[in-house]
């Protein structure tokens, strides 16, 4: 009879004994290591500040299992000790990822809010009127297209002294 994956709080004392919450009994990184294979949540915490030890812990858990090498489990016989290791290793993979998908949280809503923050500067900027670099640029585009037609007609073009000046601030600004 399997009984359904539970949550387990273990608490690192100075002693580095650690003490399993969930059960009310002290606890081996094996034991903790068990409990991952059988498929349940763990969190390990400093009991003195509360800080977050798990990803400590199961690092320590599979260095302790690498060290024994893999020749121990085919010892042991089976493929199911082979499955219940991955289980542990996929759990840890699993924990170790938190700060990347956090990061990538991050960026995701970062950009959101730049996007947000340009779309209103670019509405206050229509408000007062006040063209923006986009509208610029275009302007720029639809004198340059006016010019060279100018130009392929034989028309004598003069370019405009203020926007030529823009341009040369610009360039060495």
């Amino acid at each position: 009879m399997t009984t359904a994956p539970e949550r387990h709080l273990i608490k690192k004392y100075a002693n580095r004994k650690l003490y399993d919450t969930h059960t009310s009994r002290y606890i081996t990184l094996e034991g903790i290591a068990e409990l991952v294979r059988d498929g349940h949540e763990i969190e390990v915490v400093d009991r003195d500040n509360g800080r977050d030890l798990t990803q400590v812990t199961l690092s320590q858990i599979v260095l302790s299992a690498e060290k024994r090498g893999p020749a121990r489990l085919v010892d042991a016989g089976g493929e199911m000790l082979h499955d219940r290791g991955q289980a542990l290793l996929d759990y840890v993979r699993k924990t170790l990822n938190v700060p990347a998908d956090l990061r990538n949280e991050v960026e995701r809503r970062r950009e959101g809010l730049e996007t947000m923050a340009d779309d209103a500067i670019e509405r206050a900027l229509r408000r007062l009127r006040i063209p923006t670099r986009h509208d610029i640029d275009r302007i720029n585009e639809r004198l340059d297209r006016i010019a060279a037609q100018l130009k392929k007609n034989g028309a004598p073009v003069k370019r405009d002294s203020a926007r030529t000046a823009g341009r040369k601030r610009k360039a060495s600004g």
